[in-house]
């Protein structure tokens, strides 16, 4: 089952905000619910984000009730704006929504508003099966980089629940397992949403693939007496530099890898990849509901006192200097990412 999809002129998707207790699909109508959906996190993951919001231009298209591809076209700019808001990070929303309409735009002129319809939906699609195939590279690429006996850390959740289908580093810790390498993950808890305890460990489950849960401040431990060889992570967005913008945490870890001699890789699509940007600290950062830290319980209670205060920034940006390799679709990149990372993006 892929985590996006579309059947029956519905959206659907995999309810990513109930797993690991229930595996439930929620069905989706309108593009404004496909927005909602993406801040509520019921999708999550930069290249699943993608394909959701391209479904949900899709989907806005057969809302519009004009007749003519000019007003068609009109209303789905409106829409595109709605949902590149949902979340500012993740930079593959707006690289889907830019590629859909940008080819929307070149043929509008010679389809009718019904053709138009159609030709969106079939973009959608396009963007959906090749994540696919691309997540598959880039695991094959990844997998090289395993060594049969290692023990892996894992940050946040990037298998096929963050994608289409597959996954980015999960997808190649998963791949490097049906080659036959004997591998063992630690799994970060991920906090405060818990995106490995609840997403990652469900999926390694499902793969058969050995893990324990440790929680996010544990990492430095297991790398520093040696229990841990690698380090695998995504990204929401890289900058032209190399600095990368993922799951808060991921600095953190970064950190501790570089320190103790660990190499630290991030898994991304080239589409993740924005050489519009600089450095990192050009990544706007998404700020969440302070909510979602203050919400955590401990046996059934809360952890904060009742008029505490919280911040809870979504992301943190890794400089450059901190990660060994970027491993993409087209080949894995090593430094100087500023020089060699517009060679990989094509």
């Amino acid at each position: 089952m892929r985590t996006v999809f579309w059947e029956n002129n519905e959206l659907k998707m995999i309810d990513q905000r109930i797993l690991p207790a229930r595996l439930e699909l929620v069905a989706i109508r309108k593009h404004k619910d496909v927005a909602h959906a993406i801040t509520d996190m019921v999708v999550r993951g930069a290249p699943a984000i993608g394909a959701a919001a391209a479904f949900g231009l899709a989907l806005a298209g057969f809302e519009s009730r004009s007749n003519s591809t000019d007003k068609l076209f009109a209303d789905l700019q409106i829409a595109s704006t709605l949902l590149k808001s949902a979340r500012p990070t993740a930079v593959n929303l707006a690289w889907a929504l830019d590629r859909v309409m940008n080819n929307a735009e070149a043929v509008k002129d010679s389809f009718s508003a019904d053709d138009l319809r159609q030709y969106i939906l079939a973009e959608a699609q396009k963007i959906a099966n090749e994540d696919v195939e691309i997540n598959k590279r880039m695991a094959e690429h990844g997998a090289a980089l395993i060594d049969d006996g290692d023990t892996i850390i894992h940050h946040c959740n990037t298998g096929a629940l963050a994608t289409v289908d597959w996954g980015t580093a999960l997808g190649v810790i998963r791949t490097a397992h049906e080659q036959g390498k004997k591998i063992h993950v630690l799994v970060d808890e991920t906090r405060p949403r818990l995106q490995g305890a609840r997403l990652t460990a469900w999926e390694l489950e499902q793969y058969g693939i050995p893990y324990e849960i440790i929680s996010d401040n544990m990492s430095g431990h297991f790398l520093k007496t040696g229990k841990a060889q690698k380090v695998f992570f995504g990204a929401d967005r890289v900058a032209a530099n190399g600095d990368v913008a993922n799951k808060i945490g991921t600095y953190m870890l970064s950190l501790a890898a570089y320190d103790n001699h660990i190499p630290a890789y991030a898994v991304v699509p080239t589409s993740t990849i924005d050489l519009s940007l600089e450095h990192g600290d050009l990544i706007p950062i998404e700020e969440r509901n302070p909510d979602e830290v203050l919400g955590i319980q401990f046996h059934g209670e809360p952890i904060a006192p009742k008029k505490a205060k919280a911040r809870n920034p979504a992301f943190d940006v890794t400089p450059n200097r901190l990660i060994s390799g970027i491993v993409t679709e087209n080949g894995v990149v090593y430094p100087p990412f500023d020089v060699n990372l517009k060679n990989f993006v094509k």
